[in-house]
């Protein structure tokens, strides 16, 4: 009986152990933590229809961010350039959009404009990443370079065309393109439809308060499911954690390690190019600011999601978890009155500063303490 209840323990424990080595263990913990305090801090109205649209609203861009950083992370390389690229990329639909399509080609759709910017946002990634694998200089100097060339061209591109660094006032495209709305459309209408018939999602006359969820709902979903299944399903994915954890093995190996990193660099320019697309058909606005500063947030919750800044270790799940955090804490001040705006950067230094201490201690049990 006795050697039973010590198996027993004995499994228990490896159980326990195998869930706290788990990347995004910590990462759940936190979550859990914060939506319990602004729940009630808030008194609930965080989560009361228009609250949870407008939390799954900012939770969604700082997801699709996130899930590339990430991805590039545990290949072991860092792109400082995210938060330019949304800008560039908003800049360059918005423009199209206004003037029309460049060299003389006509009046720009939706499709057409979100098209032409991919392939140029496609292309800076494929040159950062082949500068990097060719050059073998470190991605955080490169990237660091390319986010100061995109801002600074972005907004002189703005000056020199459109005499200011916003557009505003453009059509609203949802309600003519298909294209349009489905970037900046909404979504799971059905959910609150069926929180109306329930006998909530009510405003003050009784009517059905809000329609749905914003559209990047729906693309962080199929991006970070994507990234997902890549990563636990595919050879790729295989190759993109041999890649971060040690290179020069994963090459004598016969993994394609430049190609690898050449296709995460493109894959973060094309989650931002998402973020700008969505961004732009919602509000029908562009400025040569958004962004800023975007590629420290995608790379702060791509840590506290369980990421390691050595690469080689990394989860969706726990990307997944720390965009829900860090969405909630940027998006309390609108729902906890006394609550100063600037506790978000608090926060992100205390719980950034503690998940890379957690992780690294992650990181010795798993490779023996090396």
């Amino acid at each position: 009986m006795s050697d039973r209840s010590e198996a027993d323990r004995m499994t228990q424990e490896s159980a326990v152990m195998r869930l706290v080595r788990r990347p995004e263990a910590g990462a759940l913990i936190v979550m859990l933590v914060v939506v319990t305090a602004i729940t009630f801090a808030s008194d609930f109205k965080a989560f009361n229809a228009l609250g949870l649209k407008n939390n799954i609203a900012i939770i969604s861009q700082f997801g699709i961010i996130a899930t590339g950083a990430a991805m590039l992370m545990i290949a072991g390389e860092f792109d400082l350039s995210i938060g330019s690229m949304i800008g560039f990329a908003g800049m360059s639909m918005a423009m199209m959009l206004k003037w029309g399509l460049p060299f003389g080609l006509g009046e720009a759709t939706p499709f057409m404009a979100f098209v032409i910017t991919l392939a140029m946002t496609l292309s800076l990634g494929w040159l950062i990443g082949t500068i990097v694998v060719r050059s073998g200089l470190s991605s955080f100097i490169v990237s660091l370079a390319f986010l100061f060339f995109l801002r600074g061209l972005t907004e002189v591109c703005f000056r020199l065309i459109n005499q200011s660094t916003q557009i505003s006032g453009l059509p609203d495209y949802k309600e003519e393109s298909w294209f349009a709305w489905l970037l900046g459309g909404e979504v799971f209408g059905w959910f609150y439809d069926a929180w109306f018939w329930l006998g909530g999602n009510l405003n003050r006359r009784g009517e059905q308060w809000v329609e749905g969820f914003d559209a990047r709902f729906l693309w962080w979903l199929v991006i970070a499911g994507a990234a997902y299944f890549i990563l636990s399903r595919t050879q790729l994915g295989n190759w993109i954690y041999a890649t971060g954890d040690n290179k020069e093995s994963a090459r004598a190996n016969g993994v394609p390690v430049n190609a690898v990193k050449i296709g995460l660099f493109m894959f973060t320019a094309f989650c931002a190019t998402m973020f700008a697309a969505c961004q732009v058909f919602d509000t029908n606005t562009a400025d040569a600011a958004k962004g800023n500063l975007m590629e420290l947030n995608a790379i702060a919750i791509a840590v506290v999601g369980g990421t390691l800044m050595t690469g080689g270790f990394g989860s969706v799940i726990g990307v997944a978890f720390g965009a829900v955090t860090f969405g909630l804490v940027a998006n309390a001040v609108f729902y906890i009155p006394w609550l100063d705006g600037s506790f978000y950067r608090v926060f992100v230094g205390a719980v950034l500063l503690a998940a890379v201490f957690a992780n690294e201690r992650i990181r010795k049990r798993i490779t023996g303490g090396l």
